[in-house]
């Protein structure tokens, strides 16, 4: 049986930009969105500094080990359901890295929401539009 997957729809950085995240180490970094958050590389580079492109869903960010700070980064990706991007990340394997479920308002748009923490540091919420 296949499983359930959610449709990213966009990603939206918190700082800058979404194909310039920070990491440590990018060969340890890239497993985790791999395997828990279904991306796959599809371009890397040695400079200015190591650095990977991963698209999943025509939506694309990227990872750099440019001396930035991970704890203070991260995205917003849209989906089309929060419930089957909860479930995929969990039928992957991930169960401690995943907030609880609310509601945030943004620019009158009620989201449904929840974040996860990947271990190379960065942030991202996943949100599905409520009308």
């Amino acid at each position: 049986m296949e499983k359930t997957k959610a449709l990213f729809k966009n990603a939206w950085p918190y700082q800058k930009d979404r194909m310039n995240l920070p990491v440590a180490n990018l060969e340890t970094a890239i497993p985790f969105y791999e395997r828990f958050m279904g991306f796959h590389v599809i371009s890397r580079k040695e400079l200015p500094h190591k650095s990977a492109a991963m698209s999943r869903d025509g939506i694309q960010i990227g990872l750099a080990e440019n001396g930035g700070d991970p704890s203070q980064d991260g995205c917003f990706f849209e989906v089309d359901s929060l419930e089957k991007a909860l479930s995929e990340l969990r039928s992957n394997g991930l169960d401690k890295k995943i907030s609880a479920v609310g509601i945030h308002k943004h620019d009158d748009i009620d989201w449904k929401v929840f974040f996860v923490v990947a271990p190379d540091g960065l942030c991202y919420c996943y949100g599905e539009r409520q009308n």
